[in-house]
């Protein structure tokens, strides 16, 4: 029995120290399997065809009817002379990119009204999409009879170089050279960049350098710039404005320039006295015309204050 116990012992610790000293079998490397990639609905397109066939709202006509497009043209009666007249049509000047950063396209672009006089009110519109249909959104007027020479959407903003009426300009006529920006800002068009041409050809342009665009600024921050020529006793102007359009506060800015008309620059502190914490503004600064109030150039800088 001592001896049975004794081998079977024996071949225990035989096959232990066997199975000790054998390599262990290879253990196959697993395969990393590739996490599913997210797969994002398309954004839509908006499309000229959807643009040219949708519902108009008349900016010029005070009931602001809306109306059907068809083939970029709307028309009611045939009468230029009866007060149910109506024409609208788009023109060749369209553009498509984001205007409000929610990744997808909005349609700018340039219609023209006609209510039966000799007068033709050209203005920007923006459409969106919703649900795959185009959406009137909004519209401002450019000018009567306008000369537009291009339309584009750049960085967000839409770009217009179109020819409106200068002040002596006669009714049939334009001349007056102009450039102008827009932001979407709640669904309505503000102009944050405007310049004009001298007679002689001349850009005048205002620039904000400083605080940069969608800083947050304290209750009392430095407006820095420059224009391409001196205004008139060398003054601006500046305004501050909410998201709603409400007047938070204007006054001078002083311009230096080493002569009449030269490009000059301009720094001043500006006081955001009374302005809620967490509210966003527009700062324009404006070049005015002396002779009749209108813009000659403005540049304008959206900013939080904190």
């Amino acid at each position: 029995m001592v001896r049975y116990h004794s081998i079977k012992l024996f071949l225990i610790l035989t096959l232990a120290t066997l199975a000790c000293g054998l390599p262990a079998a290879a253990l196959p490397t697993p395969t990393p399997v590739p996490p599913t990639p997210t797969v994002l609905p398309p954004v839509p397109q908006f499309s000229l065809e959807q643009l040219q066939n949708a519902q108009y709202k008349l900016s010029g006509r005070d009931d602001h009817a809306i109306v059907q497009l068809t083939d970029g043209v709307y028309q009611s009666g045939e009468d230029h002379s009866t007060v149910d007249f109506a024409r609208v049509f788009l023109t060749e000047y369209s553009a498509f990119g984001d205007l409000n950063g929610d990744g997808s396209n909005e349609a700018a672009a340039v219609f023209f009204e006609n209510f039966g006089g000799t007068g033709s009110f050209g203005y920007v519109v923006v459409y969106a999409l919703s649900n795959g249909q185009p959406i009137f959104v909004a519209s401002t007027l450019i000018d009567d009879r306008a000369e537009i020479h291009n339309l584009t959407i750049e960085n967000g903003e839409i770009f217009l170089d179109a020819t409106t009426h200068g002040a002596e300009d006669p009714a049939c006529c334009p001349t007056l050279q102009t450039t102008r920006r827009y932001a979407l800002v709640n669904n309505q068009l503000r102009v944050v960049h405007y310049t004009t041409n001298t007679p002689d050809g001349k850009k005048r342009e205002v620039e904000i350098s400083a605080p940069a665009h969608a800083a947050a600024v304290t209750a009392t921050f430095q407006l820095e710039g420059s224009v391409s020529i001196a205004p008139f006793e060398n003054n601006l102007s500046y305004f501050i404005y909410g998201e709603d359009g409400q007047e938070y506060g204007s006054g001078p800015v002083t311009v230096h320039a080493p002569d009449f008309g030269a490009p000059g620059a301009f720094s001043e502190i500006i006081k955001l006295d009374g302005i809620p914490s967490g509210t966003t503004v527009y700062v324009e600064v404006q070049d005015i015309s002396a002779m009749d109030g209108a813009w000659l150039a403005m540049d304008a800088v959206k900013l939080t204050v904190q």
